[in-house]
């Protein structure tokens, strides 16, 4: 109270070196006082600011440091300046201002002021802190986007209650105690939030998602790269450059593909059949082994085969001309032999992964070779041109094994 009355006697004392005696109980008295307030206000608002942003600004500059410059990025420099302009009213109006309802109004706009302003600024913190959490190594690992959000809505919610205990001159704590009649109501209105929050911890604790990864979900119509894991939703990003929106729980909950194992792995799979026509199979003769042996990839395995085979037609005494004895090459396996070969040479397979060529049990739409191989340039577009360029050469050799790909025809003539 000392201090009141020195400033109240100074600012008298000034009034009246002017000419102007009021009394500090009087309405004039306190306009004045008000728009001292104010001017001071503003003064600190300017000042911080030449510091804050014009200072700051250039010291962020030229700092290496990547979360100063998040600092600057999402303004929480130019955010936190507005909190002094807010303590200048607070406390000077206890100074100055004399009539209750007046102080009484400017105090509770200033701490409801302090309180909006340190939510901007905790929200801008809060997002240096993801910003330069995303951009090292550690994002990779485990998302934090939900955490962040948390944050948030708990800074949210706590600034709330002290505005409302602020209005209303009662303490958060009682305010709190009564939270416990409307339970059910904010488990109602916060349950998404909660069943994200809950799913949040397990994504990042078993790293079962995380920003980039390539994953499917069919019920939600999602293929594509996650954008963002955030507290209630996810959204991927679909090859169609369309945004999927995934409740967070659903991960969770639900089947969801994805692909990071692919991705983190040597090699993307190959996995395609060519089905051949039953009726063009059928067992090499000599000509066609002699014109085999001019294939690069099996001239080993025809020249090999040969040698197996007249070792076991000695063995058995089988004539090579027992068409029911003695055993031959067919055009199939031949052409099985020159896939395998074909991939084990070919500098877009990684080798060091699952390969091979394998027949599987014929249907109504004949017999299929499937490959079954790993890219090793596993970028997609990259991928479907060396999958496709493969599959064009397969396709034109069937003719030299005397081998037709299965395709029907509603018109084929019988």
């Amino acid at each position: 109270m000392q201090i009141d009355n020195v400033i109240h006697e100074q600012l008298v004392l000034g009034l009246t070196s002017l000419g102007i005696e009021l009394k500090p109980e009087s309405w004039t008295f306190q306009l004045i006082s008000l728009g001292i307030i104010f001017i001071c206000a503003w003064l600190s608002l300017r000042i911080s600011g030449l510091f804050l942003t014009g200072r700051m600004t250039s010291l962020v500059m030229k700092s290496k440091n990547n979360f100063d410059d998040q600092l600057h990025k999402f303004s929480f420099f130019r955010r936190s300046r507005h909190i002094f302009p807010a303590l200048i009213i607070y406390v000077l109006s206890g100074v100055l201002i004399e009539n209750i309802s007046l102080l009484v109004f400017l105090q509770k706009s200033a701490l409801i002021y302090i309180l909006i302003v340190a939510v901007k600024a905790s929200s801008a913190l809060l997002n240096a802190i993801e910003g330069t959490y995303n951009a090292s190594n550690l994002a990779k690992k485990a998302p934090i986007t939900g955490f962040v959000q948390v944050g948030k809505l708990f800074v949210v919610i706590v600034a709330g209650l002290l505005i409302i205990s602020n209005l209303l001159d009662k303490s958060p704590l009682l305010l709190l105690s009564g939270l416990g009649a409307v339970t059910a109501i904010l488990l109602l209105l916060f349950r998404d939030t909660i069943l994200g929050f809950v799913a949040g911890i397990q994504i990042a604790a078993n790293r079962m998602v995380n920003t980039g990864d390539w994953i499917e979900m069919a019920k939600y119509g999602a293929d594509g790269d996650v954008l963002e894991v955030g507290l209630t939703t996810v959204k991927v990003q679909n090859w169609d450059k369309t945004i999927s929106t995934i409740p967070t729980y659903a991960l969770i909950t639900e089947s969801v593909k994805n692909w990071r194992g692919m991705s983190e792995s040597g090699g993307r799979r190959i996995k395609r059949s060519i089905y051949l026509d039953i009726q063009s199979i059928q067992f090499c003769d000599e000509a066609m082994l002699n014109e085999f042996s001019n294939i690069r990839y099996i001239q080993s395995y025809i020249d090999s085969k040969k040698q197996q085979l007249q070792a076991f037609h000695q063995e058995q005494k089988i004539d090579n001309q027992d068409l029911v004895n003695s055993r031959r090459l067919t055009n199939i396996g031949t052409l099985r032999a020159y896939m395998q070969a074909y991939l084990v040479a070919h500098p877009k397979i990684n080798q060091d992964m699952t390969l091979m060529v394998r027949q599987l049990p014929p249907t109504e739409l004949g017999v299929p070779l499937e490959v079954y191989c790993f890219c090793s340039d596993k970028a997609w577009v990259n991928y479907e041109a060396i999958q496709g360029d493969i599959f064009d050469h397969f396709l034109a050799m069937l003719p030299i094994f005397n081998l037709r790909a299965y395709q029907r025809v509603s018109d084929r003539p019988h």
